[in-house]
């Protein structure tokens, strides 16, 4: 069995793969030595996988010869596509993750690979994987907590999971709510559009913790994989184990 660890901004995923199948996914806001110890009494875990996006002191408290592969994500780890980003060691390892497990759902395609969290990230991957990095834009709660804090008046607003919403808002706190959603909207279909034109067979990936906020509000299909970036760290581990 393989485990996947995904430290993010906001909170720690984790993913227990057995024969490339994931068997469960759990998010939690505090993870350390008893949430690990908790996973290890249910499961007998192989391979280790970790990846944070904050901070790297994994290795302080794990007992990494507890396992017969232990891998720690980083710009120098081997990879299963060819990543051509110019500044690897500042590249966000869940964006990379997120490609390589959407190019190992639907290999040898263009990929648009959009992950909705803290920000909106849009990467591309090509059908004969070569990534070539993407664009990073402020996440639907930062778009909420700008218009208030930037501003005298305007009041906070949560993201919801209201899936019917005019175009224009009739009040203040609706105005914001279309104003944000609806401007995410138009980007994503905007990105989308504009990489057709050059590859017409583009299929987009959406997943991060903000998906519901427009998944069913796109002119463009697509593939919504909440678990993508669990999937892409354990290609990357599986791939290292078979190298």
């Amino acid at each position: 069995m393989n485990l996947c660890i995904d430290q993010g901004n906001s909170w720690t995923k984790i993913g227990v793969f057995q024969n490339n199948t994931l068997i469960e996914a759990k998010s939690y806001q505090n993870f350390g030595q008893s949430e690990l110890a908790t996973i290890q009494q249910n499961y007998k875990i192989d391979n280790l996988i970790v990846s944070s996006v904050t901070t790297d002191n994994f290795d302080e408290w794990m007992v990494v010869n507890e396992y017969k592969n232990y891998l720690h994500l980083t710009h120098q780890t081997p990879l299963p596509i060819k990543n051509h980003y110019q500044t690897p060691v500042t590249l966000g390892k869940d964006r990379l993750a997120a490609v390589i497990g959407a190019a190992y759902i639907c290999p040898n395609s263009d990929l648009l690979v959009i992950d909705a969290g803290t920000a909106i990230t849009y990467d591309f991957i090509d059908a004969a994987g070569n990534y070539f990095g993407g664009n990073i834009a402020p996440g639907v709660e930062l778009r909420y907590r700008s218009l208030h804090e930037h501003t005298k008046k305007l009041p906070l607003i949560h993201p919801s999971h209201n899936k019917s919403l005019p175009l224009l808002g009739q009040n203040t706190t609706s105005a914001i709510e279309c104003g944000v959603i609806h401007g995410v909207c138009f980007e994503i279909d905007g990105y989308i559009d504009h990489l057709k034109l050059k590859y017409s067979q583009l299929s987009t990936f959406l997943t991060g913790g903000s998906i519901f906020c427009f998944d069913t509000k796109l002119k463009n299909p697509i593939f919504a994989e909440s678990n993508l970036v669990l999937i892409g760290l354990n290609r990357i581990l599986e791939y290292n184990v078979q190298k």
